[in-house]
């Protein structure tokens, strides 16, 4: 990695810098800041925690990620990486036997999951997710519930304490979960709290659960915990994440299974 020409940039230099790569790049690590501006790692972590204040970006260990508070719209997601979240679907399709009950979760990659589940028999799939239950229902021999609640319009899922309760009232094998990021911390974290529990219900209540996650969500830092994240089976991604959060999801517990190996 290349220094700048001169040995100390000024601040307002500096900053646009870090927010430009984080932007880029989705986290920066303090030490490789340090050595690129020629300054004291103090400096940085000064000048990190002045953007984090401005809400540009969010201090973790060891450097700063790209903090996000909302989830752009289902619709909008739809088209992102799509080859990887077909891999990840494949993947995931593994881990399913005839007469399993399977819970999606809304959202684009368990969306992708629900189509690879096309040849299997006698399955019970129970999903919040509209899109999913309306591809589900077209394929033979699965029976499709639809759990019910109020409907968000951004994620075309049902959420609140009817999701909930519905969640409650089934016997379920396999569940694979959504969620925000996989944070350099090694943890899936989420936007909203109705995502939060309504997860972390299923991860208690499932026989195993997995989050399906891709790349585009390594090093991501959402604003909510998902309670019991650690009980989960594991993660499946498309691509092995940076050594330091496989490391880190590792001492949390889930296994991480990469669909391309």
């Amino acid at each position: 990695m290349s220094k700048l020409p001169n040995t100390r940039a000024l601040a307002p230099r500096r900053h646009e810098e870090i927010l430009r790569r984080v932007a880029s790049e989705g986290s920066v690590s303090i030490a490789e800041l340090a050595a690129y501006f020629d300054v004291s790692r103090e400096t940085i972590r000064r000048d990190m925690k002045l953007l984090a204040d401005r809400g540009q970006l969010d201090v973790v260990h060891g450097g700063a990620t790209l903090f996000e508070a909302t989830e752009p719209a289902l619709v909008l997601r739809s088209g992102e990486n799509a080859a990887a979240k077909a891999a990840i679907g494949r993947k995931a399709a593994e881990l399913v036997k005839d007469g399993m009950v399977v819970f999606l979760d809304s959202g684009t990659t368990t969306l992708a999951v629900s189509h690879a589940l096309s040849g299997l028999r006698d399955l019970t799939v129970c999903t919040t997710g509209l899109a999913i239950a309306l591809h589900m229902c077209r394929q033979p021999q699965v029976r499709v519930h639809m759990l019910g609640g109020e409907i968000d319009p951004a994620e075309e899922a049902a959420v609140g304490l009817d999701a909930l309760e519905a969640i409650g009232r089934f016997r379920v094998d396999i569940a694979f979960l959504g969620g925000g990021g996989l944070s350099p911390d090694g943890e899936v974290t989420d936007f909203t709290r109705n995502g939060a529990e309504q997860r972390s219900r299923m991860i208690a209540m499932a026989g195993k659960a997995y989050f399906v996650l891709d790349s585009s969500k390594f090093g991501r830092l959402t604003p909510l915990r998902i309670p019991g994240f650690h009980q989960a089976a594991g993660v499946i991604v498309d691509t092995p994440p940076p050594p330091t959060i496989s490391e880190a999801l590792g001492r949390k517990g889930p296994r991480l299974v990469v669909a391309a190996e």
